[in-house]
């Protein structure tokens, strides 16, 4: 079955439900938001909303330019969804923006190219950025969907320090950041190739530990160096 298509919303819920089921976010921790392609706005999740329990109720339209929270007029006009309907017959006031909201609009002023940032807490990532131990890329999917861990110094959640630090360490072109003590954000240009970045991330960093717990982390051995992630293949064949 192929990912969901249409409100992109929808396709963001499916990635909150993926990513609580493998343990990559407990509770209400945890922020998503997308956009289509090159649009000034994004819907980005509520406020202590579940990243298991999202529906497009859940989300909030800001924009990027000017952060203004759009009214729920606004936030339903491209969308075809009322932005309260909660689909069970119910009205449900709109909830405040993610407290990280300002994590993700600095992302997105940053990297233009960008249309999806996942913010979550991968328990393995976590640990060996504690530990001060890099993650190593071992297989060809690490390399296609990760290519590039960087990192940025800790700062309070939910302050104007955290996009600052956040938009500096991706204008590079890195799409996998680890926020010291904190958590993650990916980005992507689109809801799916996120959900498969976050998701080899995470297993990068499971096995780095593994082989940290063996004692033969530094016998790792990397993936060659002739793979050639955007072809899909080894590019110095035979």
């Amino acid at each position: 079955m192929g990912y969901p298509v249409g409100d992109i919303r929808d396709q963001v819920a499916h990635l909150g439900r993926s990513a609580v089921a493998a343990g990559l976010v407990v509770g209400s921790g945890g922020n998503l938001s997308a956009r289509a392609s090159g649009a000034d706005d994004i819907w980005v999740t509520g406020a202590g909303t579940w990243l298991d329990r999202l529906h497009p109720s859940a989300f909030r339209r800001v924009r990027i330019s000017d952060g203004a929270v759009l009214d729920a007029a606004e936030s339903s006009a491209d969308s075809g969804v009322d932005g309260t309907e909660t689909g069970d017959g119910a009205d449900r006031a709109a909830p405040s923006p993610s407290s990280e909201l300002g994590l993700h609009l600095a992302t997105y002023r940053a990297r233009p190219d960008v249309n999806v940032v996942v913010h979550l807490h991968p328990q393995s990532v976590l640990l060996l950025d504690a530990l001060d131990e890099p993650i190593r890329l071992i297989t060809t999917d690490h390399l296609a969907y990760v290519r590039e861990v960087v990192r940025a110094p800790f700062a309070v959640p939910g302050t104007e320090r955290v996009g600052t630090l956040a938009a500096a360490a991706v204008s590079g072109g890195a799409n996998c950041l680890v926020l010291a003590n904190h958590g993650v954000s990916i980005l992507a240009g689109s809801v799916e190739l996120a959900h498969k970045r976050a998701f080899c991330l995470e297993e990068a960093a499971r096995l780095t530990y593994s082989a940290l717990v063996l004692g033969r982390v530094a016998d790792l051995r990397p993936c060659p160096p002739d793979f050639d992630p955007a072809l899909g293949k080894y590019s110095l064949e035979p």
